[in-house]
């Protein structure tokens, strides 16, 4: 009797096996502690976003790594960037940010360009809310542009020729008005000097601002947003989220303004690491501590990857870069 096909079949199994062994050898796992980079200071919306990941990741054992939390925020965040640059090809270090990662190349001679790092994922879209003192001589946004016309105003916001300082600019051009802009090192830190006294309002996203609004430090005066907020629990005695006005109802024609918390790896990351990652942070996305999460800061929840995530941060700068060149802030 033949052999062939008995060695016929061997060759196969032998050749099958090899196949495997090579799918196994292009996976890609964490093999030492792992970095989260924050671009921002400690307590802001950044912050935030980055340590709830940590948390939903461990919690779940979605890694069989540790993960340690670096804060980088000097420079608008451009410390951070800087930092993650400096290990190309390493999958262990991700940095967390929005889209100040192809924003401050704009206006600021930074060590990067957008090209030198791997956008992973954008995972939530945050609101950005006029926030001012509960003692403040207006209650209303009407009244608060009709005060800034007829005098000085003090606007806090995090960091200088980013997110917050740009939506100022949007505002102030909207609205007829000139603002004092002071900017801070993140949006806890605007809180804190709203919640003092110390500066008349701020821009901050919903969880920045949160406590201070439960403790009757810091009041909402409206949303720069197409629609209201979803509606949910009373943050207060008589407010939530859906109860903020929209700023284009308020006489403030600015439809929306909204930022991304995305998740980058530094340049040279296999397309092993950068599927590894996206995979760990979509299925982040689907559990109920992310869910928590979106419903306790007002965010929308919305995960982009790959093309889509690229093509929507290619929008975003064209559309941002009018601005800056308004405002004359575009390096040359």
């Amino acid at each position: 009797m033949s052999r062939a096909p008995s060695i016929l079949f061997g060759a196969m199994a032998l050749a099958g096996l090899s196949i495997g062994s090579q799918a196994v050898a292009a996976d890609w796992a964490p093999s030492k502690p792992v970095e989260f980079v924050v671009t921002a200071g400690a307590g802001g919306g950044t912050d935030i976003f980055t340590r709830t990941i940590q948390s939903i990741i461990q919690k779940n054992n979605l890694i069989n790594q540790p993960i340690v939390v670096t804060l980088k925020g000097g420079g608008s965040g451009a410390e951070g960037f800087v930092y993650g640059k400096s290990s190309p090809g390493d999958g262990h270090r991700l940095i967390f940010g929005t889209s100040n990662e192809w924003l401050l190349p704009l206006v600021a001679k930074v060590a990067w360009k957008r090209e030198d790092f791997v956008p992973v994922a954008a995972m939530a879209f945050d609101e950005f809310i006029l926030w001012t003192r509960p003692d403040a001589p207006w209650k209303t946004a009407k009244d608060y542009v009709a005060a800034a016309k007829a005098g000085a105003v003090k606007m806090g916001g995090s960091q200088s020729k980013d997110l917050d300082e740009t939506l100022v600019k949007i505002f102030e051009k909207a609205a007829g008005i000139k603002l004092i802009y002071i900017p801070f090192k993140s949006g806890g830190e605007a809180a804190v000097q709203l919640a003092g006294g110390h500066i008349d309002s701020n821009t901050n996203n919903p969880a920045e601002n949160i406590g201070q609004w439960k403790a009757g430090q810091g009041v909402p005066l409206c949303v720069f947003s197409s629609q209201r907020l979803a509606a949910g629990p009373k943050v207060t005695d008589t407010m939530g989220w859906s109860d903020i006005p929209l700023c284009k109802d308020q006489g403030i024609p600015v439809d929306e303004y909204k930022m991304p918390r995305a998740v980058y790896l530094p340049g040279g990351v296999s397309p092993e690491m950068t599927k590894f990652w996206v995979d760990v942070l979509q299925k982040a996305f689907n559990t109920p501590e992310w869910k928590e999460y979106i419903e306790r800061t007002s965010q929308s929840a919305n995960f982009l990857s790959g093309k889509a995530f690229a093509d929507y941060a290619a929008k975003d700068e064209e559309r941002t870069r009018k601005v800056f060149d308004d405002a004359g802030w575009l390096v040359k």
